[in-house]
């Protein structure tokens, strides 16, 4: 059965994709648009294909309608006022790091222009380079790349001023038969609105259905009292889906309950209907300890990983406190990374069977592991069959992947960045969109989530339909650098934090104090996060040096620290506890640091075993340090209290905390000297000597 697709918001300027779900590609000239409303003074179209990208023109709603070989589909779009504004990026001569004449090409780069090297080129303008766009306000990574080398690039981060996001939720009860849906809306930290000053939009929609009724509408805007709206049992039948966002200066992320139909008929089919939240992650991954392993390194020196050799090690992760492994690719590929995909519907020859697979997945549940691995469907490897046909002109292949015409003139396959090897499928191909939905269906009831490689480089259209596609308690974590709230709206429940991820690295090589730990996490509010997103912690990956070798061991002990006692979900990336240096190498069993072994086993179990790590607040607390390597918060629930010193420092130092604390290090189990500061100083208090992470239960008495 068709499913129900969700209404679309977004702004003036920028352009939705909309697609058929569930798309049969042998009949893709029955699928065909119709835009049925619109607000006064727009124009806006579109074009006969069956994937379309729709651009409206003035603020307000409007209904789209497919037209299907099994029926027809509503979709609705509410559009908000263009918050875009002049973005210019300079660079100086000056600021050039190689001769003026050495310079036989420029063009810049980043997130705003899908990372397309020779797409955008700045002009020459009085002694610099200059490029002009509109963007949103926030934080917009780019670089300039000299003669269009990734590797000769001068980057930056250009601050484009405005308003952060607003941010919703969404609850449901039911209350006298009836299912009551409330709102709570909070604004950015920046905005001039209070919270009970911002706008709430309520829209239903139906959860499920087949096609349209003659004026049956799929989709409403519905009035409430301003923050509820109440859904009579008569209009639940099998299900609704009710969807809102916050209105201020700039709107918030859409959040959405589902109502699904219980059993029975009247009164006792509501009283059986259950409540969904569809942007909550599954229970399970609300904040599990993460441990990234790739893939093909971690049997060690002499021994050839494969799925079993990756069972044998499953002692070893329980033991560590795993709650979840993800794997770097195992389909098949001809790479020893495996991100250059050749075969999507079997596991890589080298690392075993699927029925091997299945064994290791089944090993780690077991263990009380949960078990995702890398989807890779923003691009295939060139190797793959599909790839050479489309580049050979075989019709029935040739809009399977992103075509365009180069600087001389020939046919080009779209990538991102450098990736001569990993040409961009086309989602506007419905054989392309059906043979990833048959990926995500082949994968996605083996193991337990997928992380979804390039996510930024596939149409939220199309992670909209994944997420509904698989599973309720299926987690999808995505790769989006930097890390962006539209994510969040009914397609991935975790998310990259990039943002402490660059922060932690920052404070490890001493560019930033201690305390910008505190803006970092007050970034993801105003970005327009909503409170459900849960954000993987962690201070190296794949992609990236390791920490260790970058800021030193003893600052990556704090980092890992960091990780375990902020709020989300902590990662540790395979080697990282053992103080490898190199970054896909080889796994040091056998000569790896111990100690920094057994301090990440520490923090992993103190998280474990204090759920105030995982599910309280974070609040501030008055400390003070002769280091500005040194931060200390608090972490708070109703019924807990704890502290928590951090320092990046190479050397012990002394932590002035206005607390009253019990004497015992909840990370290692050891009684630690503290003294009272009521000697006239600036903070009166408990003093600590913290070399790492100190973590103390609050005694809430008085000082």
């Amino acid at each position: 059965m068709h499913s129900v697709a969700p209404p679309r918001f977004t702004t003036v300027g920028e352009s939705v994709e909309l697609a058929p779900r569930d798309p049969d590609p042998d009949v893709d000239s029955e699928y065909s648009w119709t835009v049925e409303a619109r607000p006064n003074g727009s124009s806006a179209v579109v074009s006969d294909d069956a994937v379309v990208h729709f651009a409206p023109d003035v603020p307000g709603v409007y209904r789209l309608r497919l037209t299907a070989p099994d029926g027809e589909r509503e979709r609705f779009v509410r559009a908000f006022p263009d918050v875009r504004r002049t973005a210019r990026f300079e660079l100086p001569l000056s600021d050039l790091p190689i001769p003026h004449e050495e310079l036989e090409s420029i063009c810049i780069m980043g997130p705003f222009n899908e990372q397309l090297v020779g797409r955008d080129r700045p002009t020459y303008e009085d002694g610099a380079y200059v490029y002009e766009t509109k963007l949103p306000p926030g934080e917009h990574p780019y670089g300039f790349l000299l003669n269009d080398d990734l590797t000769d690039q001068v980057r930056g981060t250009l601050s484009v001023p405005g308003p952060g996001r607003p941010r919703i939720r969404l609850d449901a009860e039911r209350e006298a038969g009836d299912v009551l849906v409330t709102a709570d809306a909070k604004a950015a930290p920046d905005s001039d609105y209070a919270d009970d000053e911002l706008a709430v939009e309520f829209y239903i929609g139906e959860r499920a259905g087949s096609a349209l009724a003659s004026g049956e509408k799929r989709v409403r805007r519905v009035e409430g009292d301003g923050r509820t709206v109440r859904i009579p049992r008569d209009e639940i039948g099998d299900g609704r889906r009710v969807h809102a966002v916050a209105v201020g200066e700039r709107h918030s992320v859409a959040d959405r309950v589902e109502i699904r139909g219980g059993d029975g008929a009247g009164r006792n089919r509501t009283a059986r209907a259950r409540i969904h939240r569809p942007n909550d992650p599954p229970e399970w991954a609300a904040s599990p300890t993460v441990y990234e392993i790739f893939v093909r390194s971690f049997a060690g020196e002499t021994v050839d990983t494969t799925f079993s050799e990756l069972e044998r090690r499953v002692p070893y992760l329980e033991w560590l406190g795993t709650d979840c492994v993800w794997l770097t690719p195992i389909l098949g590929s001809p790479t020893t990374h495996g991100y250059h995909t050749t075969n999507y519907f079997e596991t890589a020859d080298d690392l075993g069977t699927r029925a091997e697979f299945e064994s290791f997945v089944a090993a780690c549940h077991d263990a009380g592991i949960r078990v995702i691995f890398d989807l890779v469907i923003n691009h295939s490897s060139r190797d793959h069959p599909a790839f050479q046909m489309s580049a050979a002109g075989v019709p029935e292949y040739r809009d399977w992947y992103v075509w365009g015409e180069g600087e001389t003139g020939e046919a080009n396959a779209q990538r991102y960045f450098n990736w001569e090897r990993i040409p961009n499928f086309n989602f506007d191909s419905l054989a392309v969109r059906r043979f990833l939905l048959d990926v995500v269906d082949e994968w996605a009831g083996l193991v337990d989530g997928f992380r979804c490689d390039v996510a930024w480089g596939v149409p939220h259209e199309f992670w909209k339909e994944v997420a509904d596609r698989v599973p309720d308690d299926f987690l999808l974590l995505d790769e989006t650098i930097p890390r962006d709230p539209a994510y969040h709206e009914g397609e991935f429940t975790m998310h990259y934090d990039t943002t402490l991820y660059g922060t932690l690295r920052e404070i490890g090589t001493g560019e930033k104090s201690g305390s910008a730990v505190f803006d970092a996490l007050e970034d993801s509010k105003r970005v327009g996060f909503p409170d459900s997103a849960v954000h993987l912690r962690y201070v190296e990956n794949h992609d990236e040096s390791r920490y260790r070798d970058e800021c030193g061991r003893d600052a990556l002990k704090a980092a890992a620290a960091a990780t375990f006692t902020l709020p989300g979900a902590p990662m540790v990336y395979y080697g990282q506890e053992r103080g490898m240096t190199e970054y896909r190498g080889r796994m040091r069993w056998d000569d790896g640091d111990d100690e920094l072994t057994a301090f990440h086993r520490s923090l992993c179990e103190t998280r474990d075993e204090l759920s105030v790590l995982r599910d309280g607040t974070v609040e501030r607390v008055e400390w003070e340090s002769d280091s500005e390597a040194v931060v200390a918060f608090a972490r708070e629930t109703d019924a807990e209290r704890v502290v928590v010193a951090l320092n990046f420092s190479e050397r012990p130092q002394p932590v002035r905390i206005d607390e009253r604390i019990e004497a015992e290090d909840l990370v290692t189990g050891t009684r630690i000297p503290t003294a009272r500061r009521d000697d006239g100083g600036t903070l009166a208090g408990t003093e600590l000597l913290v070399s790492d992470v100190v973590v103390v239960r609050a005694t809430g008495e008085s000082k």
